[in-house]
């Protein structure tokens, strides 16, 4: 489920699901051969697709898989998390597979960066903390985890962990103005006012 334009985000709650590893890139989120897609719907079927298949679609032993984890809103991964690429189709499979909020040590720039303009919440944790939650969500498939960016806190039952995430990215989730498109066209009158003076422009 995706936020709408100009929802204003303070945070996520639901259950998690723990995708362990470190520097997992685009490419695993979402392989190249789905990218062909004409719009995005849909694409959250193809997410971690041949972590989750083998070669003949046979499903694997992998957390989106279990059936005790299908509802997760939540995912909590390593370090790296969304190396490689830089294709939007990744944020946007976690967003199509249901996820409000990736949590992990740390993102690859314009992973977060693409993560952030679809209002989809990316926090880090200190790694020590990452392992106790992730204990957590297989020990405790159905505890309820939030993701507090008022607060700047991850909490998990009796799991309170200060939670890190850049101010201006912070700013613009809970400020509502998350997309930069829409940010753009509310201005479209100072836009076409500025853009009347400029002796380049035809009019």
């Amino acid at each position: 489920m995706t936020v709408k334009v100009g929802e204003k985000v303070s945070g996520a709650h639901g259950t998690g699901a723990w995708v362990r590893g470190d520097d997992l890139d685009t490419d695993r989120i979402i392989p190249a051969e789905f990218l062909k897609c004409v719009s995005f719907n849909g694409l959250g079927e193809y997410l971690f697709y041949h972590d989750r298949r083998d070669a003949k679609g046979e499903q694997r032993d992998h957390p989106l898989n279990d059936p005790r984890f299908k509802d997760a809103s939540i995912m909590v991964s390593g370090r790296n998390f969304g190396c490689g690429s830089s294709r939007e189709h990744a944020p946007q499979s976690l967003c199509r597979a249901g996820f409000r909020a990736v949590i992990a040590e740390s993102f690859a720039e314009i992973f977060f960066s693409n993560c952030t303009i679809l209002g989809l919440i990316c926090v880090t944790i200190e790694r020590a903390f990452l392992e106790r939650l992730g204990a957590l969500i297989e020990a405790q498939p159905d505890v309820e985890i939030s993701v507090d960016l008022e607060c700047g806190e991850v909490r998990c039952g009796e799991l309170v962990v200060p939670a890190s995430m850049p101010v201006t990215a912070r700013d613009a989730l809970m400020g509502g103005y998350w997309d930069p498109l829409s940010d753009l066209l509310k201005q479209r009158e100072a836009v076409v006012k500025i853009s009347r003076t400029l002796p380049y422009m035809e009019w």
